[in-house]
């Protein structure tokens, strides 16, 4: 791939530049950098095809551009960045123009996507933004028929999941922080440099005096995860250095544990129903009930309940023991009910 016109290499930028032609941009010298290693390190474990395309989730920030470089120079021509426009900030359209001449300058195709997140009652806006970004993305990856995302989120960004998770008392699933693979909306997400600090990130790109966008909200302590990275985790580097290490081993644990709660959950639908049969639920343990109940409600209709909603859905089915006790609990956006010998979900409104 031919060199950038201009050959003085631009320093990572901290605010939204227009063109990025400048920046340096060797192809040759990225397969032994730190960020590609964890890219062949993932294609290796994941048998990644060799005529396979792979789109990048590419909002300009550090953790993405090194991404979108170093996996351009990994897979030549196979490459495509995906850049979701939320709409949010002032400076929306900067990043825009910062993303169109990145990509230019390296010969990847860029695509563009609006969204417009609106958060539901009960939902923060963060989770709306989040979700749409992701149907955003799988939605534009299945149009170009490119049905795998990479996103760039890394070791530090799992540290503050989990710290986050276990601030608000996540249970097992919470507590395995970011899959390093999932599936959603019918296209296939991985996450490469989960194992890579983001000071290693930051650091390749200076090496490279590769520009960035340097978002200003992420030095906005009104946001939770901003105060976890400005004053926690240099907190926890001086007292646990090889924090990242020891807090990935245990969302690793919590994830093989989830793994066999949800196989135990789904062989105990198969013998109790979906919908769950009302009697049948009543003859397990009130810990099976529990697991069940929370596996089912996520699979089928993406619903988590707070411990007071499962401990008090797990109390009246306890107490269901005639033919007319009713049922009706609040979980999550929606409504577990009673229909007959079954229980349903539905997100209608409470009768008046």
């Amino acid at each position: 791939m031919a060199a950038s016109p201009t050959p003085k290499p631009t320093p990572p930028s901290k605010t939204p530049p227009t063109d990025t032609r400048g920046s340096l941009y060797n192809p040759a010298g990225w397969p032994g950098s730190p960020v590609a290693l964890h890219l062949q390190a993932w294609a290796t474990r994941t048998s990644f095809p060799d005529t396979a395309q792979i789109a990048v989730a590419y909002s300009g920030g550090a953790d993405s551009t090194a991404l979108l470089h170093a996996a351009a120079a990994q897979w030549p021509g196979r490459v495509t960045a995906i850049h979701i426009h939320h709409g949010l900030q002032a400076a929306a359209d900067d990043f825009v123009r910062h993303c169109e001449a990145a990509c230019s300058a390296i010969g990847v195709p860029l695509h563009v996507v609006h969204v417009e997140a609106k958060n539901a009652s009960g939902e923060s806006p963060e989770d709306a933004a989040r979700k749409a970004r992701y149907s955003a993305l799988a939605g534009k990856a299945l149009e170009l028929g490119t049905p795998l995302v990479a996103l760039a989120q890394h070791a530090d960004d799992q540290v503050e999941t989990l710290l986050l998770a276990l601030s608000r008392g996540a249970g097992v699933a919470g507590l395995a922080g970011m899959p390093a693979e999932f599936e959603r909306f019918g296209v296939r997400f991985v996450r490469p440099l989960l194992d890579m600090g983001a000071q290693a990130v930051r650091d390749e790109l200076a090496v490279r005096g590769i520009g960035y966008i340097d978002d200003p909200t992420n030095s906005d302590l009104a946001y939770t995860r901003n105060k976890i990275r400005h004053r926690l985790l240099p907190a926890l580097r001086e007292v646990f250095p090889h924090y990242r290490e020891t807090f990935a081993r245990s969302a690793r644990n919590m994830a093989l544990a989830q793994e066999s709660l949800a196989q135990a959950a789904t062989e105990l639908i198969a013998t109790v129903g979906n919908p769950p049969n009302i009697a049948l639920l009543q003859s397990l343990p009130r810990a099976s009930q529990g697991n069940l109940l929370r596996h089912w409600l996520k699979t089928q209709f993406g619903a988590t309940g707070s411990e007071a909603q499962m401990n008090e859905l797990l109390d009246q089915i306890a107490d269901c023991t005639n033919c007319g006790k009713g049922i009706r609990i609040k979980v999550a956006s929606g409504f577990v009910e009673r229909r007959s010998a079954v229980l349903t979900f539905s997100t209608g409104s409470p009768p008046i």
